[in-house]
């Protein structure tokens, strides 16, 4: 039997709601060199240079918001030329938390949007917010990335003769014809 539970993520920083959001100034959190290796591993990259998470959270043990930005410098591998290189990632976040409940407490109103946009859950009045830097992180990959100044050129063969098309011409010539 095989385990299919997922992956642990490799940044979690589980914080108490309530008390943050009482700071007025946020939180800045960095990970630490263990946890970048590790989030290059779970994201298959050749490496994350720097991770920080930047977060104002407003709300309550029920149901929170935090907003901020996520920031890092990752290696990846050109899709071109297979060779890695440094690239800056910044994403924006907004995300909504909520303490799980039955669906019967719950409002139609409520119960219509978490089918559209589920919350995030709050645990134990807990969030994660390496978790969040994870995600975010992960959301700002380019997912074919390419070193500056590198194209792809598709190698071109002006011979129409080539082409499947014009071998089944050739097999019956009266009844394909190409529009001009």
């Amino acid at each position: 039997m095989t385990d299919s539970s997922p992956a642990p993520l490799p940044v979690t920083r589980p914080v108490d709601v309530e008390r943050m959001a009482l700071r007025e100034d946020g939180v800045r959190l960095e990970a630490t060199e263990e946890e970048r290796r590790l989030a290059a591993e779970f994201l298959k990259i050749p490496a994350v240079h720097s991770l920080v998470g930047e977060f104002d959270v407003t709300g309550n043990r029920r149901r929170a918001k935090v907003t901020g930005r996520v920031s890092g410098r990752v290696s990846q591998t050109c899709v071109v030329t297979l060779e890695p290189f440094e690239t800056d990632v910044v994403e924006d976040v907004e995300v909504t938390f909520a303490e799980a409940r039955d669906e019967a407490s719950l409002s139609h109103e409520e119960i219509e949007r978490r089918k559209i946009d589920p919350p995030d859950e709050i645990v134990d009045g807990k969030i994660d917010l390496g978790a969040v830097m994870t995600e975010f992180l992960a959301l700002g990959l380019d997912p074919y990335p390419r070193k500056p100044g590198v194209d792809f050129e598709p190698i071109t063969d002006d011979k129409a003769e080539d082409s499947p098309f014009a071998a089944l011409g050739k097999l019956n010539p009266g009844k394909l014809k190409r529009d001009s």
